[in-house]
């Protein structure tokens, strides 16, 4: 294998987020200049344990853990500046040059304290009107999404014009304030103490926003940049990128499970609308996904296992992997390993490879159940249906195979695993029809198996 400049590699999880993509994208800058975030907002998480300290990012690209490597948040991201700042403080105050280093596309839409009301709003209606929640963080991704796309919404840009900002930021307000009072009833929420300096009688204040964003223009300028113009740039002078997706592939508003997904495309294509580079400079597509499943929030589950009985195999997937959401503090649910999701997730990613995270999870486990495929209305498919109506009525097949009780925990050679775990790892292989590339044998950044390179050329 020869090193390739210029060479580009997305990361983007397989199954409903949470899979550990923030480690890998750490341990793969490495051999990058440039890490990419292309979608999603603060709602999303990244836990990276680096010499046995524990770091969480939410906005700022993983790369960020990495000395002179350059961090980019693209056009696809919806940018809350008072959650980057409480980011970049964080990072500083541990001795992280960030400002230096992280550019910020100008064409972000920006996240505001009535897009987060909203959400909040919403799920309380939904709940209080007997429907299910979508689950959402209540951060106002979903709202802000919604003014993208309305053509409607403050971006970055408009910080560095006053006058414009204002103007624009008092038409949002009639109208989402309109919404929040006539339709959502807001006067009778409770907001919490995150949203109470903004509101006033279930509205949303305009000098309040308007006075805190101002502060937040001066303090991004220096940030501010052509993403697209840099990323590229960067690529044809022989730089390495690497392009971080957030959530995963079963939340993607089109190929997960509608409507209980988030609000952006979640997929590897979208890394290049994103971050505005064509689709011929994604030269690799790595997928994370878990030895097993889990997911946060609502929404359909086939594998799902009852994670709460001390003893099950849920339970012990829960406490052992820790799973708790790094953004929420949720517990996750967890299921065995689902490999006709995987094959969903394939297709729509065109993945070059996997990393399979949280081996060593399963270290102790008698047995271990891999669902092949399902039973739909008396039918059977090997491959996750679209939309949750029908995946809710999957009935998962089950092969079942022989667990291991030697520890997996901080191996870094394949040929150091015990059998049992080979033979799970090369089962899921033939089941899903994408090679395994990347192993990972606990948190840390070292304690990785590597079977081929994301950034080596044949």
């Amino acid at each position: 294998m020869t090193a390739i400049k210029g060479r580009n590699v997305v990361v983007v999880g397989t199954q409903w987020g949470d899979e550990g993509k923030g480690k890998l994208v750490d341990w793969l800058t490495e051999s990058a200049q440039g890490v990419v975030r292309f979608q999603g907002g603060h709602n999303a998480g990244h836990t990276l344990v680096i010499n046995g300290v524990k770091t969480a990012l939410h906005l700022i690209p993983s790369g960020i853990m990495r000395p002179g490597v350059k961090c980019y948040i693209g056009n696809g991201v919806v940018l809350s500046a008072a959650k980057l700042f409480e980011e970049i403080a964080g990072l500083e105050k541990v001795g992280v040059d960030v400002r230096s280093r992280l550019r910020i596309s100008e064409a972000c839409p920006l996240i505001l304290p009535f897009h987060a009301a909203l959400d909040v709003a919403r799920e309380v209606a939904r709940e209080q009107g007997g429907s299910e929640k979508i689950g959402t963080t209540g951060r106002g991704i979903g709202p802000a999404y919604e003014d993208k796309i309305a053509r409607r919404a403050l971006r970055v840009q408009d910080l560095k014009f006053p006058e414009r900002f204002a103007s624009k930021l008092r038409v949002l307000l009639d109208l989402h304030n309109h919404v929040l009072t006539t339709f959502l009833d807001s006067k009778a929420f409770d907001f919490g103490p995150t949203l109470a300096p903004y509101m006033k009688d279930g509205e949303v204040q305009f000098e309040a926003v308007y006075s805190e964003a101002m502060c937040h223009a001066e303090l991004l300028k220096p940030m501010m940049a052509d993403v697209s113009r840099e990323l590229n740039d960067a690529h044809l002078k022989g730089e390495n990128l690497l392009f971080e997706g957030a959530q995963g592939t079963l939340l993607d508003v089109d190929h997960g499970t509608y409507p209980f997904v988030t609000s952006s495309n979640c997929v590897a294509g979208n890394a290049a609308a994103g971050a505005g580079v064509g689709p011929g400079l994604l030269h690799y597509i790595l997928g994370i996904t878990k030895a097993y499943c889990t997911r946060v929030g609502g929404g359909p589950f086939p594998t799902e296992l009852d994670w709460e009985v001390e003893g099950t195999p849920g339970w012990h997937m829960s406490t052992v992997g820790a799973e708790k959401g790094v953004t929420t503090g949720r517990s996750r649910r967890c299921g065995w390993f689902d490999a006709a999701l995987l094959k969903r997730s394939a297709q729509v990613n065109g993945l070059s490879g996997l990393c399979i995270t949280k081996l060593d999870v399963l270290d102790g486990l008698k047995e271990l159940k891999l669902c092949t495929g399902y039973e739909l209305d008396g039918a059977a498919t090997d491959i996750l249906p679209m939309g949750a109506d029908d995946i809710a009525r999957c009935v998962p097949v089950y092969e079942t195979m022989e667990g291991w009780s030697d520890s997996t925990v901080g191996v870094t050679q394949y040929d150091k695993l015990p059998m049992a775990a080979r033979l799970y790892l090369q089962r899921i292989e033939q089941v899903t029809g994408v090679p395994v590339h990347i192993i990972s044998t606990s948190p840390d950044r070292d304690h990785t198996i590597m079977m081929r390179h994301p950034f080596l050329a044949d």
